[in-house]
């Protein structure tokens, strides 16, 4: 196997545009993979590390992470994999045998969970690199490149009979989302639930939500349009709290007899983390929190709000093992049981990806799909 040299989307500075570069990728290493990247979805993580300027700035650096593909090569000792496979990626992996992968408890990997500092988990390198410079990666997968390299245990082997261009939206956000709704929050049937952010996570939720039969789906946001998307994954209610004469969280106690079954945070705004704890009811409520803040990552909220009953969750990935689980949901789609195709508002070529960057930033997309040239 040799180096490679392909197009890159590669990030030169937080919030700079873009810039396509001829890239060398390595090959694989042992129990890695080298993947042509078909298909790749935006996600508001990427945009969100992208912007940041309070994070630890790992620029050069290439985004993405919600991508399908086809395996090109395969490194030492890979038995999983073959040339030819078709794989989704995916941002934090299962190795299988850490106490928390044979746990079952948890979808938290100690070997291959999530990479925040641009490298690969096995040897802290990175496999990229524009005319002789190191490129980092991100969440291990970076999928804005014609070609990158992951771990065995951060992709799944799909069948080559699902449509690459859609089903790369279950390596994060649409997965995300149905699984905080069925797996962290396990909703049941008749419940009220509150969802924070239509975006495709807090859609998600919805999705999942309806599925479980719950009763009333109410979606807060400040984007109108969102609404007539939100029915179609079972949103019953909408409320925008710009038109509120008063705070949205005794709206919601109003309207639900004293509080929701179920909160979910899905902004990535701690300060609605609060909102949403106080939009629960007494006794049983459960808030759910999805989102990546931008800011102020630190949650404060009034003891009482626990006191009274009410419980408070993290999410990572709708707490679903990558490996053992995503074929579950992949089978769902192929039998039309989960609904994929509808959150996709926009399809672009790889070399229009800043146009994906800004539609997603001027909030006008649930996600768009990036098609790499064939």
């Amino acid at each position: 196997m040799s180096t490679i040299t392909c197009k890159a989307a590669v990030a030169w500075g937080a919030g700079e545009a873009l810039v396509m570069e001829e890239v060398e990728v390595d090959p694989p290493n042992s129990m890695e993979i080298r993947i042509k990247v078909v298909c790749t979805s935006l996600c508001r993580s990427d945009v969100t590390q992208w912007e940041s300027k309070t994070a630890v700035p790992l620029f050069p650096r290439i985004f993405g992470h919600e991508a399908s593909g086809i395996v090109e090569s395969i490194g030492e000792g890979v038995t999983e994999f073959k040339e030819g496979d078709h794989v989704l990626t995916v941002f934090t992996g299962e190795c299988m045998t850490c106490k928390h992968c044979s746990s079952g408890k948890s979808n938290m990997c100690q070997i291959l969970g999530l990479e925040r500092r641009g490298l690969m988990h096995s040897d802290q390198k990175t496999r990229f690199s524009v005319r002789g410079k190191p490129v980092y990666h991100y969440c291990a997968v970076s999928s804005f490149s014609e070609y990158t390299v992951v771990h065995t245990g951060c992709a799944v082997k799909i069948s080559s009979t699902v449509p690459l261009e859609k089903i790369c939206l279950l390596s994060c956000g649409v997965a995300a989302g149905l699984g905080a709704a069925w797996k962290v929050a396990d909703i049941n049937k008749g419940s009220s639930v509150v969802i924070f952010g239509l975006g495709t996570v807090g859609l998600s939720v919805a999705q999942g939500a309806k599925l479980r039969g719950a009763s009333r789906i109410i979606g807060v946001d400040t984007n109108p349009q969102k609404y007539e998307k939100g029915k179609i994954f079972g949103v019953t209610d909408y409320i925008n709290p710009n038109d509120c004469n008063e705070p949205v969280q005794q709206v919601i106690k109003r309207i639900t007899d004293g509080g929701a079954d179920f909160a979910f945070e899905c902004i990535g705004d701690t300060g609605m983390i609060t909102t949403a704890l106080q939009s629960c009811c007494d006794g049983w409520g459960l808030t759910v929190t999805l989102g990546v803040p931008k800011v102020n990552p630190e949650i404060a909220a009034h003891y009482a709000q626990f006191l009274s009953g009410k419980t408070l969750k993290g999410s990572l990935f709708g707490g679903w093992k990558p490996k053992s689980d995503l074929p579950l949901l992949v089978d769902m789609y192929l039998r039309k049981e989960i609904q994929i195709d509808e959150f996709i508002t926009h399809n672009l070529p790889f070399e229009d990806i800043n146009k994906a960057f800004n539609l997603m930033r001027e909030g006008k997309c649930l996600r768009c799909v990036i098609h790499m040239p064939k």
